[in-house]
């Protein structure tokens, strides 16, 4: 698989990991409660199809990207920079 980073281009996917959901840029907010936290870290979706996930390009440009990926064909649809996405609206 090759993923198109932003800052680096077409590179193998052995050069990223996969860091999780892109649930996780929506952190709730510091007085949210245990239970939005509780929710936050553990409760998780894995639908089929189309997921906007967390990849790290470790042995690149190091930039967190936030990606959309069909996990039923691997193909990756769209990659942008986790820090150019405004929290929670993905």
């Amino acid at each position: 698989m090759r993923i198109d980073c932003p800052l680096c281009g077409c590179r193998d996917s052995r050069e990223f990991h996969y860091r999780g959901t892109g649930k996780l840029m929506e952190r709730p907010a510091a007085d949210a409660g245990a239970e939005a936290f509780h929710d936050y870290i553990y409760m998780r979706e894995n639908p089929a199809g189309v997921n906007c996930e967390l990849w790290f390009h470790e042995m690149g440009c190091r930039a967190w990207l936030l990606v959309e990926r069909d996990v039923s064909s691997h193909e990756f649809l769209s990659v942008r920079l986790a820090e150019s996405v405004t929290r929670g609206k993905q």
